[in-house]
């Protein structure tokens, strides 16, 4: 535990440059005394921390004193910093303190204030942010998980799955695992996930390299391409959820994209969310399922 602590704190020094006792003695949960006595090993373990006295004193460590890093290139040090950053934002297990030690023999090659990583959308809490760090214990230890499930169709099923691999695309996390139900390799999408439980059950499964795993989640399956036209009002939208090569500019003012999805209710209702700026072009099952959709939400309000 001590080494630990001592390992700590020369890092949290060299981060900071300049702090007192007291400033250690509260962040370690520890004496002053037992602060002097960690900087008193330290200087006999060779590392040249200084501690001074009065008015403007404090510890630090000598002038001119650096970790090697010559190992690595400024702009591979940014590349190892940034990708702390960004398991930080996911809570991945001990990420903040590999962060701070990153700083620490990196530090002037770091520029932090110029990336901010949050995956939790706008106005969440912390009981919505992703448990990476469950999910991590999971996999690593290859523990069974348990949870509530809805898919694509708001359809609610129990899943136990044994959990292979953590992904991020296109906007989300999503596990990958057996699904003891489907009997099959699954793509679940962790928004959809409730209830999430790491089981005591041990499983013994690697993730087949040749294997595509199916999705639970309808964006993630080939379907028929749609044939949409966008008021140039949402063109700021547009841009957000499509790809450029997915959009033209018509002769008429308006966009148009071409994009596969599933003849489903998630697509209408994704499409409804764009309101009287989106219509269905093709195809014509697409066009009367929206429009029937369109006169029951009317019908409510009438």
């Amino acid at each position: 535990m001590q080494i630990e602590r001592l390992v700590q704190m020369f890092f949290y020094i060299v981060n900071h440059g300049h702090v007192t006792a007291r400033e250690l003695s509260e962040y370690f949960h520890v004496s002053t005394r037992t602060i002097y006595r960690d900087i008193n090993t330290l200087t006999i373990a060779g590392i040249p921390v200084l501690s001074t006295k009065g008015t403007g004193g404090g510890i630090s460590v000598i002038e001119g004193y650096t970790i090697d890093k010559s190992l690595l290139s400024r702009e591979e040090q940014q590349s190892v910093y940034q990708g702390l950053r960004i398991l930080r934002a996911a809570k991945y297990p001990n990420a903040e303190a590999a962060l701070s030690k990153i700083s620490a023999v990196f530090r002037n090659a770091m520029e932090p204030k110029w990336l901010d990583v949050d995956f939790s959308h706008w106005g969440s809490d912390e009981k919505e942010k992703i448990k990476i760090s469950d999910l991590q214990y999971a996999i690593l230890n290859k523990h069974v998980i348990a949870f509530h499930y809805f898919n694509s169709e708001l359809k609610h099923s129990e899943r136990a799955i044994e959990p292979l691999r953590l992904v991020f695309k296109s906007h989300a996390w999503y596990i990958i695992g057996y699904c003891r139900h489907k009997e099959e390799i699954r793509t679940f999408r962790l928004s959809r996930i409730k209830r999430l439980q790491v089981t005591s059950e041990i499983f013994d499964r690697q993730l087949p390299s040749d294997d595509l795993p199916s999705a639970e989640y309808g964006e993630d399956r080939p379907g028929l391409v749609f044939k949409l036209k966008f008021s140039p009002e949402i063109a700021h939208r547009i841009y957000d959820e499509f790809q450029e090569t997915q959009v033209s500019l018509g002769d008429d003012g308006n966009y148009y994209v071409y994009a596969p999805y599933e003849l489903n209710n998630w697509t209408i209702h994704y499409l409804l969310s764009f309101g009287k700026y989106v219509e269905i072009v093709e195809p014509e099952a697409a066009r009367a399922m929206l429009k029937e959709r369109a006169a029951e939400i009317v019908k409510i309000y009438s």
